[in-house]
């Protein structure tokens, strides 16, 4: 299956500003969208990133790490990753990423969860009904430190 990327900054900051605007507001500034731009690059290089699941990860770490905006970078993590899913035909597993991402984004953001253990969510999102057992056990020894 090709996968099919989001090509633009551009495209990012439309996304962003929808996404600020429908969820809320906040401010809509940008100030810098580097790393973000080159993790649109970096996530199709098979060999640093071989699965959907390692690529949609990095894309939403970074998106949700790197303050590319003023405001909304836990909601463009989110916004982004909900793309590059629907992009891809991932449908099914949509409603269950806008629902479990919410939390984990704000954990992520504050540093509770680390890249391994978002990969980890993101591959049970994409391909199991909910999380298993072991999984649960690791979000909540991570969130409640």
């Amino acid at each position: 299956m090709s996968i099919k990327y989001i090509e633009s900054i551009d495209e990012v900051i439309e996304i962003h500003n929808k996404t600020v605007e429908i969820s809320g507001g906040g401010a809509l500034g940008v100030i810098d969208t580097s790393a973000l731009e080159s993790a649109l690059e970096f996530i199709k290089d098979d060999l640093y990133y071989p699965t959907f699941e390692d690529k949609l990860t990095h894309l939403f770490f970074v998106a949700n790490k790197s303050h590319c905006f003023q405001d909304g970078n836990k909601r463009i993590a989110i916004s982004l990753g909900l793309k590059f899913l629907i992009n891809n035909g991932y449908l099914r597993a949509t409603e269950r990423f806008i629902f479990k991402m919410e939390s984990i984004s704000l954990h992520t953001a504050a540093g509770r969860i680390d890249k391994d253990l978002l990969r980890e969510i993101i591959c049970s999102i994409v391909n199991e009904e909910d999380y298993p057992e072991e999984l649960k056990i690791k979000i909540m020894n991570a969130i409640s430190e």
